[in-house]
């Protein structure tokens, strides 16, 4: 049996069968959640740096703060654009194919 699921199950699925939005702005923003996820895997291996000590507190609780602190800062980093990945690579894949 053959059922076809009611949404796109990834955000990217979703943002490519957006009605209203250009190529181009599909392009951006795809470029966006790209920068968001390589500066969340950065921003988390460098909280791994950190000296444990007995007054760091490493409790289940303190951990998914961390996660979502750093989700939150990689999100409002590519949207503000002040890293430039998601632009460059907006206009990289925004240019013209050349002819071979």
């Amino acid at each position: 049996m053959n059922i076809s699921p009611t949404q796109p199950a990834t955000p990217l699925e979703r943002l490519a069968t957006q009605p209203g939005l250009s190529e181009p702005e599909k392009i951006a923003e795809a470029s966006r959640q790209f920068e968001a996820v390589l500066l969340r895997q950065i921003l988390a291996e460098a909280q791994k740096t950190q000296f444990k000590s007995k007054y760091t507190d490493d409790s289940f609780a303190a951990g998914v703060y961390r996660d979502l602190t750093v989700q939150h800062l990689a999100d409002a980093l590519s949207r503000h654009g002040s890293f430039g990945l998601a632009q460059t690579l907006t206009a990289q894949l925004n240019r013209p194919a050349s002819a071979p």
